[in-house]
């Protein structure tokens, strides 16, 4: 069984934007769907981790990948 991950690119988008469109995305996804989160603005490496913990969703992974960071969130329960 394979996991469907849907992607989002926020790549250009500066704080707080990349949280905010993952914040409402993740919203209209089922409990514990995957998000791959593709962002370029150096805060997000404080800023993802940060909404994870606050919102009770998983950062499950977090990488770089040509000159941006990927990010893994499974939607909270």
């Amino acid at each position: 069984m394979t996991e469907e991950i849907e992607t989002l690119d926020a790549l250009g988008l500066l704080c707080p934007l990349p949280v905010l469109k993952a914040r409402k995305r993740l919203r209209s996804m089922a409990p514990g769907a995957v998000l791959r989160l593709l962002a370029d603005d150096p805060a997000a490496v404080i800023d993802v981790p940060h909404f994870c913990a606050e919102a009770g969703h998983a950062l499950i992974a977090q990488d770089e990948a040509s000159g941006h960071q990927v990010y893994l969130i499974r939607r909270a329960k």
